[in-house]
C-alpha cells in the first residue's frame, strides 16, 4: 500500500517537473522570436546595411595619406547637393555641403567588429586608403582586408569581407540629419551616384 502511495508521489512530481520544463521551453523561445524581430527591424531602419548604431557620422576632416583630390569633379568643394541615398536614417534627402571631393575606389564590406558587437553587413563605405597595408592594385569582390578606418566602434583593425568595389569620386559632406536635426560635419564617405543637384 505504501508503495502505491509511493508510486503515485513519484509520478506526480514527474508530472509537474515535466510541464515546468515545457513551460520554461516556451517562456525562452519567445524573447527569441522578438529578438529576431528586432534585429529585422533594426536591418530595415538602416537602410539594409546592418546596425549603424557606433557609427561616428562626424570627422575631423583629416584624409588618408595618399588620397587624390578628384580635379572639376561632378559636385565642387562649396557647393551644395541633395544626398538620395541613405546609409542610416535621417540622411536621406539632405542637403549636403561638399566639403572635399576625391578620386578612390570605394568598398562595402562585411566584418566582425573588433569589439565582439553584431557583425556588420555591407556597410558603406570605406575607401581603398583605408585598407591597412593596401595593395597597389583594387581589391576585388570576396578579398580579406584589414581595416584601417574607424568609421564604427569595433571597425579599425577587423578582418572584412570584400562586398563591392567601386572606382568612382568619393565625397566628405557637412549635413543636417533630416529626422533628428542633428548637424553632421565632414562625414566620410558619398559616392558621387548618390547625390544630385538641387533643382
Amino acid at each position: 500500500m505504501e508503495k502505491r502511495k509511493l508510486l503515485g508521489i513519484l509520478t506526480m512530481a514527474a508530472a509537474i517537473t515535466l510541464s515546468g520544463c515545457a513551460a520554461g521551453e516556451n517562456d525562452e523561445a519567445t524573447p527569441n522570436n522578438n529578438q529576431a524581430n528586432n534585429s529585422a527591424e533594426e536591418d530595415s531602419h538602416q537602410g539594409g546595411h546592418g546596425d549603424h548604431s557606433g557609427m561616428d557620422m562626424s570627422g575631423s576632416g583629416e584624409v588618408p595619406e595618399g588620397l587624390k583630390e578628384k580635379e572639376n569633379p561632378t559636385f565642387e568643394v562649396g557647393s551644395n547637393a541633395t544626398i538620395t541615398h541613405a546609409h542610416m536614417p535621417g540622411m536621406e534627402g539632405a542637403e549636403a555641403t561638399i566639403v572635399g571631393a576625391y578620386e578612390t575606389t570605394v568598398y562595402a564590406i562585411s566584418y566582425d567588429p573588433t569589439d565582439g558587437g553584431e557583425r556588420v553587413e555591407n556597410h558603406k563605405w570605406i575607401i581603398h586608403e583605408e585598407v591597412k597595408e593596401a595593395q597597389n592594385e583594387p581589391y576585388q569582390v570576396g578579398d580579406e582586408v584589414e581595416v584601417g578606418a574607424d568609421h564604427m566602434e569595433g571597425m579599425q583593425g577587423a578582418t572584412a569581407t570584400i562586398d563591392s568595389a567601386e572606382q568612382t569620386t568619393v565625397y566628405m559632406v557637412d549635413f543636417t540629419l533630416t529626422d533628428s536635426g542633428e548637424e553632421v560635419t565632414n562625414h566620410k564617405w558619398v559616392t558621387e551616384s548618390e547625390l544630385s543637384t538641387e533643382e
